[in-house]
């Protein structure tokens, strides 16, 4: 028969001291970057995609308050499928 000693608390917590302890060299190195292409900044500036983007959520607003709104999970799961396969 096998016997399996009790582990030690102290064991535990040296351990995770190790673990939650942050990497100093990392800390310097790592920095975060966005970019946003042209294409998006066009349609951010364009009064036409805004306004028809603003009837678009007005539209499900209404659908959603009046519980009519319905999520076509086929279309969205094809559009997932879409983004992550061209990565």
């Amino acid at each position: 028969m096998m016997r399996i000693n009790q582990i030690s608390q102290y064991g535990i917590q040296q351990y995770q001291k190790s673990i939650n302890k942050p990497d100093e060299g990392m800390k310097a190195t790592q920095t975060d970057k966005v970019e946003i292409s042209k294409q998006a900044m066009e349609l951010q500036s364009s009064p036409a995609a805004q306004a028809e983007r603003q009837a678009r959520i007005d539209e499900i607003k209404i659908q959603i308050e009046n519980g009519t709104y319905q999520v076509n999970t086929k279309a969205t799961a094809e559009s997932l499928l879409n983004f992550y396969s061209k990565k």
